[in-house]
Formats: structure tokens, sequence, C-alpha cells
């Protein structure tokens, strides 16, 4: 499987993007259509994996940043027929190691794919995180 990796914003197949954050993303189901579109809409960077062939877009990722100095990547995804083809190594590779954010501090929360981004120079969680979780309204 041919792929092409595009930080065009402008491509992204956004139907594909809100069926499957919507239906297959353990971390944000939650989300509709108009939450997704913003969500994109407000990312510092989007990447997407494109089958060369039909112009498909069977992955993405995207990120937030101040654009100086971190980022955090979100909503990295591929699609089950393009799994086990490279594509998350590329889509990865070409959001941190080859795009305008290279020097940055990255961070990302995952349940899995631990591997891919140990690839890419993450590593286990340290104890200086403090994370407040979506949706925690203690103390209001």
């Amino acid at each position: 499987m041919e792929i092409e990796y595009d930080d065009d914003p402008r491509r992204v197949q956004r139907d594909v993007v809100r069926r499957w954050l919507s239906t297959e993303a353990y971390w944000g189901r939650w989300r509709g259509d108009a939450d997704i579109d913003a969500s994109l809409d407000g990312s510092w960077r989007v990447v997407g994996a494109y089958r060369t062939d039909t112009g498909e877009l069977v992955g993405c990722a995207r990120a937030v940043s101040d654009g100086v100095g971190f980022a955090y990547l979100a909503d990295v995804f591929v699609v089950a027929e393009a799994r086990g083809h490279g594509v998350g190594t590329g889509l990865v590779r070409t959001m941190i190691d080859e795009g305008p954010g290279a020097l940055f501090r990255w961070t990302l929360f995952t349940s899995d794919a631990h591997g891919l981004y140990a690839k890419h120079g993450f590593g286990p969680p340290d104890e200086t995180a403090m994370v407040r979780p979506a949706g925690d309204l203690v103390g209001r």
C-alpha cells in the first residue's frame, strides 16, 4: 500500500475523521461532528495519510501547540484496512520528526500503541505530570 503524508488541513476528509473518532476512538466517542470539526479547526497542525492510488484518507493525527516549544499529539488513528502497513509510524514521524515541531517537547495520552510512540522518543509517563481528567468538576 503506497501512502502519501500531507499536512494540508484542507485536504483532510472530515467525514472519515468524524466517522472514525465517533465510533472507534476509545478516548472520545462522545464527540459529535461539530466537536470534531472544532478540534480540527483549532489544531496547530493536522497530518493525513492518503492512499496514493485513490486519495482516500486512511489515517490522521493532529497536534495542539504554542508553536514555539511544546506540542500535544492527539487523535492519532489508522483505519482497520490500512493497519500493518506502517501508516501509524509514518503519521507520527511526519508530525513530530519531520515537521516544524521536530525540536519541541511533545506529550500525549494513550492507553495503547506504546511501542509506536517509543520509536519516536516517547518514554514511559513520569511522576511530574499532573492531569485533570476531562469532565472533572471536583471543586466547582
